[in-house]
């Protein structure tokens, strides 16, 4: 065979800056970023947020140091900056990045086959500009700007507002694309999930330990048993103990004898059970907890049952109360420490 081919594409290679040859296409860049093809074109078009060197005649290849650049256009815009204001930080965040002006090493461009995907936008709808940013993270992958995201949104707006207008519907939105996609976004979903319960466990405070509500008993959270969603369980948590209020989470998926063993044994005065679907909302379950008593003889008492979540829709007792947001669970519960139930 004719070695003249195989030569002049070995002598091109050589003739290209190290690197190059190697660098990710704008395809497998877009899918990495989680953004479309065109939005990068646009932005090298705008903004001159494009590949340093372009080989003649040839697709164009993002070098690690163009990545980075984008990396940081991304986060930035992801947080609500204009996208030229944004440009102009990003260039300026990676000409003083350490290691500036030596060649960096190729970044492998991932496989494309059947499973590979670009991930689109999240169907949010009239939301808060920090959804939009946290979803382009999460869809990303870009962990870090979750999670700062994630801290920032609490800091700003304080819990309940950070849980009810950033987080839930952010995590609604890759909720549904799962559930219409297959097993895509599922991914997303799983890191979304896991710092959005980072967030909440890091922002929760260790309530007291004696005295004022204390000796009222703790407020027992628990999922039902088969219940596995413990998000909105785990918000309750950080919320309450903000206030100061003690708490003991026991999770999710709790059998039904270990959370009458744990109610007998802490004498509490509320338990909170999580149902996010109706199979696993036991009404049985529910009025057996309610029933239980501790105390002196003439002054007996027994818990408060805080059913919670759209798996109890028109199923408690009169005398259960259903919130419906976490505001709504806050209020009640620390209604029974300002009262002394």
């Amino acid at each position: 065979m004719d070695g003249t081919t195989g030569d002049s594409a070995a002598a091109r290679s050589e003739a290209e800056p190290q690197g190059v040859a190697a660098g990710l296409t704008t395809g497998a860049l877009a899918r990495r970023l989680g953004v479309s093809p065109t939005t990068l074109r646009s932005w090298d078009h705008r903004y001159g947020i494009g590949p340093a060197i372009r080989p003649d005649g040839r697709h164009r290849r993002w070098a690690p140091h163009d990545i980075a650049v984008l990396e940081a256009m991304c986060r930035l815009t992801s947080a609500g900056v204009p996208p030229a204001e944004a440009a102009r930080a990003a260039r300026a965040t990676a000409a003083g990045a350490p290691g500036e002006g030596r060649a960096p090493a190729a970044a492998p461009e991932p496989a494309i086959g059947a499973g590979s995907r670009a991930a689109g936008p999240l169907p949010l709808g009239d939301v808060r500009r920090e959804c939009r940013g946290l979803a382009r993270a999460a869809v990303r992958l870009d962990a870090p700007a979750v999670e700062q995201q994630l801290a920032t949104a609490v800091d700003t707006h304080g819990l309940v507002v950070a849980w009810q207008e950033v987080m839930v519907p952010t995590l609604h939105a890759v909720g549904r694309r799962w559930a219409s996609s297959g097993d895509r976004y599922v991914e997303v979903e799983h890191l979304l999930s896991w710092h959005v319960s980072t967030t909440l466990r890091r922002f929760a405070r260790p309530a007291a330990g004696s005295g004022g509500a204390s000796a009222l008993g703790p407020v027992v959270l628990a999922c039902m048993p088969g219940e596995q969603h413990t998000l909105a369980l785990e918000s309750l948590h950080c919320g309450l103990s903000e206030l100061g209020l003690p708490t003991r989470m026991f999770g999710s998926a709790v059998p039904a004898e270990a959370l009458i063993a744990a109610v007998d044994r802490l004498g509490p005065v509320a338990v909170v059970l999580w149902a996010q679907a109706r199979s696993t909302a036991s009404l049985p379950l529910a009025r057996r907890v309610a029933g239980a008593r501790w105390g002196v003889k003439g002054a007996r008492r027994g818990p408060l049952v805080v059913p919670c979540g759209p798996g109890w829709l028109g199923r408690s007792d009169p005398g259960m109360p259903w919130p419906t947001s976490l505001k709504d669970a806050l209020d009640t519960l620390e209604a029974l420490y300002t009262e002394g139930r």
